[in-house]
C-alpha cells in the first residue's frame, strides 16, 4: 500500500529553467523556476507559476513578454544562483558571468550562454493563491546549433538539461535514453 504524504508539491522531476524579463526601466533580469511547463499543443504555450513578491513578476505584469532559458548540467551553479538572489538588488546576469542577449520576437533577454531560449508572450495571467500563472505563447524557440540531433530536434544527451526534485531540493542530470515515445509500447 502506498504511503500519504500529503498534499505536497511533490511532482518528480520539474524542469530547471531560467525566465528572462525586463524590468519598467530596461534591466535585465533572470531568475530560476521549477513552477513551470508546457500547458497547450497548439498554440503551443508554456506555463511559469510566481510569488507577486518576485522581481520576475513585476517584470512579467509590465512588459507581458519572458523567455524561458535551458541551462546545462555544466551551468548548474549558475542556474542556482539565479534563483538565490533578486535582481532587484544585483545585476544577476554580471554577477552570474552571463550575457544577456535581446530577443528578436518579444520584450525580455535571451541567456547567451544557455543553448536553448523559448521567446514568449503572455496570453494569459492566472491568480492561483501563493502563486501566479503566466501563460506565455511561444512565438519561437532558439537553440544552439551544436545541440542538435541529426532530426533537427534538441537532443537531450547534448543539451544536458537540469531536472529539481522539490521534495530533496536537489538538482539531477537525465539519464539514459530507454526507448522511443509512442513504440516501446508496442507488443
Amino acid at each position: 500500500m502506498k504511503q500519504s504524504l500529503g498534499a505536497k508539491t511533490l511532482i518528480c522531476p520539474t524542469p530547471t529553467w531560467v525566465v528572462g524579463s525586463y524590468d519598467e526601466q530596461g534591466k535585465a533580469n533572470a531568475a530560476t523556476v521549477a513552477w513551470s511547463g508546457i500547458c497547450c499543443s497548439d498554440p503551443p504555450c508554456v506555463a511559469v507559476s510566481l510569488r507577486k513578491a518576485t522581481y520576475t513578476y513585476g517584470n512579467l505584469v509590465a512588459r507581458r513578454a519572458f523567455t524561458l532559458n535551458v541551462p546545462s548540467q555544466r551551468q548548474v551553479k549558475q542556474a542556482d544562483y539565479l534563483g538565490l538572489v533578486s535582481g532587484r538588488d544585483i545585476d544577476k546576469f554580471a554577477a552570474a558571468g552571463l550575457t544577456a542577449v535581446r530577443s528578436d520576437l518579444v520584450d525580455a533577454p535571451i541567456v547567451g550562454e544557455f543553448a536553448m531560449a523559448l521567446e514568449c508572450r503572455v496570453v494569459h495571467v492566472h491568480e492561483l493563491g501563493l502563486h501566479t500563472q503566466f501563460v506565455g505563447q511561444i512565438l519561437d524557440v532558439k537553440v544552439d546549433p551544436e545541440i542538435l540531433a541529426e532530426s533537427g530536434m534538441p537532443d537531450m544527451s547534448k543539451l544536458l538539461p537540469i531536472l529539481f526534485s522539490p521534495g530533496e531540493q536537489r538538482y539531477y542530470g537525465v539519464g539514459t535514453p530507454i526507448g522511443s515515445a509512442f513504440d516501446v509500447g508496442k507488443a
